[in-house]
């Protein structure tokens, strides 16, 4: 039994403790005594040697709340060879019960007993139904035998990762694909997104418009383009940006398609098929500022929410993610950074440098005895500073407001308070991990000071460490600016960058020590010239990827700052007038790959041609493994291509659509001669391989390919996705895919006979000499590639005996 089986049950254990009031307990006598009656239970058994049970023991004397439990209690365990183990000091849980895990080192039979000691009932451990005073006598369970075995015992064994195309919702006992269905519900760290299957390739899943944009058409701009062409729709660039702050959760993604100064609409669409579920303004023109996955475990429920946060001010209001519909609101929500647990709640922590003071609050803790018995969050608005609310009515306004419980609510919401910090430590908070640390920094150009304070259990507000690292001169004497850059706390490595000289400076957030730097040979000189150099560099499987206006992706060690390698996003037709590389910038890591776009400031029209909207690489080597010219163009002023549930969203500036980019379905057909062929004559096995991915059904693709979107090879992936959703040329050397022939003879066999490539159109055939008469059955299979899962046809066809010859005819007599 693996750790986290143990631990689910041991919570069922916990989740018992509300309905174990309904069970009928026993009365106290007069005597102030109650009788109790111990228990112990093993699961799983039998067991193999080696592996882990878990031992229940308790009374069936339930507490009177949640947070007490009887204490004392212990389990005697007698092995085969004589020997007796003892489990003691054990506290229960309120249902009297709770769980120990024990793994038998050998095989037999295994005495187990449990003991409850007597013990005073008082106001924190009181029997339910029973005074306080009253004496709980001791008992001692059943002897329980324990059956060990040599051979282990079997556990559910799971399920495989998909080999097909699929959707959500992902039934929850299918957990191994955990692996690749991630959300993205914030800009994440280093922009790295782990439990992704990264596309290989461009393919697209679906596409959608969200407003006009492609070429205006006619002579609009021709004299007046400073590129002197036809011009395109507006962009969204520069200060205009559209799809702003895009996120995913649970496989739905949400995105701003309008300009920050419009009406800021909304959509929600299905990230796997493109399919729009809702679209809608919240709170009179607002915009969402993160999502949120939050687990919830309380005594009687547990499951994950997911939420969509409005910020306004000091008011935060959370909307359902499935629906948009209002769930609760917080005023007064305490200043400070945002910080969130592994289980996905927030909190804000408040550092006082002046005063010596740090706080985290905490919103699970302000909310949680109303959530106890159901969701997460109730239909209300609370004020945080003073604990009152206002409870949504069935009219949807809010009621009056309710103080009762409002001091204990607002004094619960603060985990704790350090009042006793140094005072006066310069510079700002830049790095915090949830029970960790949170690390600042002071930048100048004479010195660099790094501090840290834990915010581990029990050791908050510890200052971990305040150090000072003189800065070389030439700092001071070219007035450079110093800038810090990003920081892993995986990596234990923060990034400062030098602008003017384009050289990084690695110093370790776990001791404020400088590590290495300047970066050597410097980045290119334009690398300077970008306005939000924080976005161009991140971190990732211990290495630092930084990419700009140069259009150059540099790669460094975190560990020594030695350059690894260098990719260049080349132009080969001079579109960009600074450079012969594209401007680019990191968009996230994920499954060892690192992804880039284009963008750039304010771009002129009309739009230089084949930008590189999209470009992976090999996170370790640097390799290429696709690139897409001429699409995917990102956007400076609104949001980056994000990646969620192994498929990548992002918008084209080129044609103010929203993409969808990822491994996609397709469908084989396969015919043979429907009739019956000689023995000893060829068969022809034809049929088509399509792609049948969302996109591919709507109006504009299903007019253009009235037989349907042929699949091609991974090869000319690219080529073909612009011209299929572009209009661009038809590619001249795309080729189809590999198809394997199988049968399934008149004797059994199965077998093998061949494989053959469809055509650019979809089409394959094959022909084939049957060896023997009979029937056959024919599998057509398309195993799948990088850009698609595969598939498969059946059909069937006979081979007739060969007909016996004709006797000769008999001579007439003379």
């Amino acid at each position: 039994m693996t750790k986290t089986k143990i631990a689910n049950a041991i919570a069922l254990f916990l989740i018992l403790s509300m309905t174990i009031s309904i069970v009928a307990l026993p009365t106290a006598t007069a005597q102030g005594n109650i009788q109790t009656y111990a228990y112990i239970g093993a699961v799983p058994n039998p067991i193999g040697v080696g592996q882990v049970t878990l031992l229940h023991v308790g009374v069936t004397l339930a507490l009177q709340s949640v947070e007490q439990g009887w204490e004392g209690l212990s389990i005697t365990i007698t092995r085969p060879d004589g020997v007796v183990e003892t489990m003691s000091g054990i506290r229960t849980d309120s249902t009297g019960g709770t769980g120990r895990t024990y793994v038998p080192s050998m095989a037999g039979n295994y005495t187990i007993q449990g003991h409850f000691p007597a013990q005073n009932t008082t106001s924190t451990k009181r029997a339910r139904g029973a005074p306080v005073g009253t004496m709980a006598l001791a008992s001692e369970s059943e002897q329980l035998t324990l059956v060990v075995q040599d051979d282990p015992i079997m556990y559910h064994p799971g399920h495989s990762l998909p080999t097909e195309y699929w959707t959500r919702p992902i039934d929850p006992q299918l957990r191994e694909w955990y692996t690749l269905s991630a959300s993205w519900p914030y800009t994440l760290p280093n922009l790295f997104s782990p439990y992704n299957e990264g596309p290989e390739t461009g393919h697209v899943l679906w596409t959608t418009p969200f407003t006009t944009g492609g070429l205006a058409g006619g002579d609009v701009g021709l004299a007046e383009s400073i590129n002197e062409g036809a011009v395109g729709m507006e962009t969204g660039d520069a200060y205009e940006g559209k799809w702003s702050s895009p996120m995913i959760l649970a496989g739905k993604l949400y995105y701003q398609a309008s300009a920050y100064d419009r009406p800021r609409l909304w959509h929600c669409v299905d990230l796997r098929t493109g399919e729009e579920l809702w679209a809608k303004t919240f709170l009179e023109n607002q915009s969402i500022a993160f999502g949120q996955l939050y687990y919830w475990q309380s005594y009687n429920y547990m499951g994950t929410y997911a939420y969509l946060w409005v910020t306004v001010g000091n008011t935060w209001t959370a909307f359902d993610a499935f629906t948009g519909e209002w769930m609760t609101a917080i005023t007064d929500m305490p200043s400070g950074t945002t910080i969130r647990d592994t289980n996905g709640g927030l909190y804000r922590l408040q550092l006082d440098q002046t005063n010596g003071r740090l706080s985290l609050w905490n919103m699970s803790a302000f909310i949680s005895m109303e959530g106890s018995y159901g969701s997460a969050f109730s239909l209300r608005e609370y004020n945080a500073t003073s604990g009152a609310y206002r409870s949504l009515l069935s009219n949807g306004s809010l009621g009056s407001v309710t103080t009762s419980g409002a001091a204990a609510r607002a004094a619960r919401g603060w985990s704790w308070n350090i009042t006793t910090l140094p005072k006066g430590i310069p510079g700002s908070v830049r790095a915090t991990n949830f029970g960790d640390k949170v690390v600042g920094a002071s930048i100048t150009t004479t010195a660099v000071n790094m501090w840290a304070f834990s915010l581990k259990a029990g050791q908050e507000g510890q200052l971990l460490y305040n150090k000072t690292w003189i800065a070389p001169a030439d700092w001071a004497a070219g007035n450079q600016t110093i800038g810090w850059m990003t920081s892993s706390f995986e990596d234990k490595v923060a990034d400062l960058f030098a602008t003017e000289t384009c050289q990084h400076y690695g110093f370790s957030l776990e001791t404020g020590d400088y590590l290495w730097g300047p970066t050597t040979p410097r980045q290119n000189y334009l690398d300077a010239l970008d306005d939000t150099k924080a976005g161009a560099n991140c971190i990732a499987y211990g290495k630092l990827y930084s990419a700009s206006v140069s259009g150059i992706v540099y790669c460094y060690d975190v560990t020594t700052g030695e350059r690894l390698w260098t990719y260049e996003a080349t132009d080969p037709y001079t579109e960009i007038l600074w450079a012969n590389t594209w401007w680019m910038r990191p968009l996230f890591i994920t499954d060892g790959k690192a992804y880039f776009g284009h963008y750039e400031h304010s771009a002129n029209q009309p739009l230089p041609r084949g930008a590189p909207g999209l470009i992976c690489l090999d996170a370790e080597t640097g390799e290429e493994i696709f690139r897409v010219d001429g699409m995917f163009r990102q956007t400076r002023w609104g949001g980056r291509g994000i990646i969620g549930d192994s498929v990548i969203a992002t918008m084209d500036t080129y044609d103010q659509s929203a993409y969808g980019i990822g491994k996609g379905p397709t469908a084989t057909t396969v015919t043979a001669p429907d009739h019956g062929v000689p023995f000893g004559t060829s068969v022809m096995i034809r049929g088509t391989v399509m792609d049948v991915s969302p996109g591919t059904k709507s109006t504009e693709i299903a007019l253009r390919f009235a037989n349907g979107v042929p699949a091609v090879t991974d090869a000319a992936m690219s080529d073909w996705m612009l011209y299929v959703y572009k209009q661009f040329e038809r590619p001249a050397d795309c080729t189809g895919v590999e198809v394997k022939i199988n049968v399934v003879d008149s004797n059994g066999n199965y077998r093998e006979i061949g494989t053959t490539t469809s055509s650019s159109d979809g089409y394959f055939s094959f022909t084939w000499v049957p060896d023997i008469p009979g029937q056959f059955y024919v599998y057509a299979e398309f195993a799948g590639s990088k850009a698609y899962y595969g598939s498969h046809a059946e059909t069937s066809f006979v081979v007739d005996e060969q007909p016996e010859p004709t006797a000769a005819p008999t001579p007439a007599p003379t």
